[in-house]
């Protein structure tokens, strides 16, 4: 745990020693009265706490706000729903990294029973972003998206992003450059597609081709499609200059 988050209202309040954060402080970290920790509040500012008091199974804590937090980059991402267990190491990964969005979505050739996981009906997913902000040392939390179809994903893209916005797909059977080939900026921002674990359907490659997406691969090689997505969110977060 590289920071401790907590909601607004949660900050103001002391922190059970049974809460997981209260655990990790106690047990892990060994903190104890008097000493500090990274604190930060989710969706905003990040900073340091000082322990003052441990009494009662309670956590008494003052905040001192010191930064904005790290804000996330303009790349938004669009997954082809894999098995949960990808999923959840993905969804770490993606935050870790920090993208700005998340888009999980149905596509032809994705397992049905992945839509009725606890990741797809649940917080699940957000824990798991959440878990992957705390990783960075991060206060923000990428978007999370869940969508019925890859037309109802794309839609919602067009509706909600600006005219500049690259627009790419990865795909290792008609792709027409390589992902590495293209210059990426953070004024315009980006959107990247990564299949499920069969890839792209002939179908939905017109459909992406049609909605101004460019097919781009990123080798011979077959990844997983964690590894894919993080490979590409990784270039594209190089491209833009934000890994520097």
């Amino acid at each position: 745990m590289n920071i401790c988050l907590f909601t607004s209202e949660e900050i103001k309040n002391p922190l059970s020693t049974a809460d997981e954060r209260g655990q990790h402080l106690i047990k892990v970290l060994h903190k104890k009265e008097g000493e500090s920790f990274s604190a930060g509040v989710i969706g905003g500012k990040a900073g340091k706490a000082t322990i003052e008091k441990i009494e009662d199974g309670k956590i008494f804590f003052s905040f001192v706000e010191e930064t904005d937090g790290k804000n996330l980059f303009p790349l938004k991402m669009i997954i082809g729903f894999p098995r949960p267990i990808q999923l959840k190491r993905l969804l770490r990964d993606m935050a870790a990294l920090g993208v700005c969005e998340v888009h999980l979505t149905k596509t032809e050739l994705t397992e049905k029973s992945y839509l009725s996981s606890d990741l797809a009906t649940t917080d699940a997913g957000t824990k798991m972003l959440l878990d992957g902000t705390v990783q960075a040392a991060s206060t923000h939390v990428p978007e999370l998206f869940i969508h019925k179809s890859l037309r109802e994903c794309l839609d919602y893209i067009k509706e909600n992003s600006g005219a500049g916005i690259k627009l790419c797909a990865l795909d290792n059977i008609e792709p027409t450059a390589t992902l590495g080939s293209l210059e990426f900026n953070s004024e315009e921002g980006a959107c990247a597609a990564i299949g499920s674990e069969r890839g792209w359907t002939a179908k939905e490659r017109q459909l992406m081709k049609e909605n101004g997406f460019t097919l781009l691969g990123m080798g011979s090689r077959v990844m997983r499609t964690e590894t894919a997505a993080t490979v590409a969110a990784s270039i594209i977060l190089n491209s833009m200059g934000c890994l520097a």
